[in-house]
């Protein structure tokens, strides 16, 4: 046994048993990964795919079973790998961060501006996305530490800890009739065109659950993933818009009115993740202190050694594209 053929299983898995896309992102050819598992199989003594000829066409209840092993296996394996480079290189290399648009755009500089001041030798890959791609590049192994309000508690590969509560703001232009001094309530709200976030991005299923729980159906005339998008259009007139609060900026803002909406909207939680079982290096728990600074090598590994949850199969969304920092 080797891990090249524990890697061709489990990319066969993941790649919806095409062999051809399995050779290609291996590096290798499609003849030589049949051979790979085709000897794995007979070092275990059991299949692990069903086939129909000789293609594969699932996975057989062994290799199910043994599945969930072998990717233990490949990434304890990175672990070490990673562990060993942290040895060589110490404070230095390159710490991949994946975070929605909003914890880029309006959390993320501060802590990136205070950690590159410390660690100018460190090579900081940002990549942005939605929570689902935010946890696909946790789970692939591409980014090292993952950033969203919504979703990632969700996967059970993944380690989350509490970083900071945060609330939403109504943003109108001037001479709204919203901003009349009045109070605001949900009731008002519906009466006009809404604008803020798609679903599943910065808190949005919050904002839904209050105007459920109210019986409300309000009119979005505008989702976007982006909260400078948001202000642009409740600029134009064509709605009154909801968004994180961090995202309002009066001294750049000048044109929109911000109302506080902090009563009719629960409080969201951002969350920090990392992938369970891994062994974080040196940079990593440096940059989770910087982001959250409660947040010390000591509380990271007592999440790290909790209690694992059931294993569930997780979908893995096409990952976004990387932006260099």
């Amino acid at each position: 046994m080797n891990f090249q053929q524990l890697r061709s299983t489990r990319e066969a898995a993941r790649r919806g048993f095409n062999l051809t896309e399995v050779a290609s992102v291996l590096h290798t050819s499609q003849p030589g990964v049949s051979r790979q598992i085709r000897e794995l199989e007979a070092e275990f003594g059991v299949p692990l795919f069903t086939r129909s000829g000789k293609r594969l066409t699932g996975m057989t209840d062994a290799g199910l079973r043994m599945l969930p092993i072998i990717e233990r296996m490949l990434d304890n394996a990175d672990s070490l790998r990673r562990a060993g480079l942290d040895f060589t290189r110490e404070l230095s290399g390159r710490l991949a961060i994946a975070a929605t648009h909003s914890q880029a755009r309006y959390a993320l500089p501060h802590a990136v501006y205070d950690f590159r001041l410390g660690h100018p030798a460190v090579q900081l890959e940002l990549h942005q996305g939605s929570p689902q791609q935010v946890a696909a590049l946790l789970l692939e192994g591409v980014a090292d530490i993952g950033i969203a309000t919504e979703g990632l508690a969700d996967y059970p590969g993944l380690v989350t800890l509490p970083c900071y509560q945060w609330t939403h703001v109504v943003l109108v232009p001037h001479g709204h009739p919203l901003a009349d001094g009045q109070p605001l309530t949900l009731q008002r709200l519906v009466a006009f065109p809404l604008i803020s976030y798609e679903t599943g991005f910065t808190g949005r299923s919050n904002i839904d659950r209050a105007f459920q729980r109210e019986g409300l159906a309000p009119h979005w005339s505008v989702e976007a993933m982006d909260a400078d998008v948001i202000k642009t259009y409740v600029e134009l007139g064509l709605g009154v818009g909801i968004i994180a609060a961090i995202a309002h900026q009066p001294e750049r803002d000048l044109g929109l009115v911000a109302l506080d909406a902090r009563h009719l909207f629960p409080a969201n939680l951002t969350r920090l993740a990392v992938r369970r079982g891994e062994v974080l290096r040196d940079i990593a728990y440096e940059f989770i202190r910087a982001f959250a600074s409660p947040l010390t090598r000591e509380v990271v590994d007592e999440a790290l050694e909790g209690p694992r949850p059931a294993m569930s199969r997780t979908h893995r969304p096409p990952l976004p594209a990387r932006v260099r920092a």
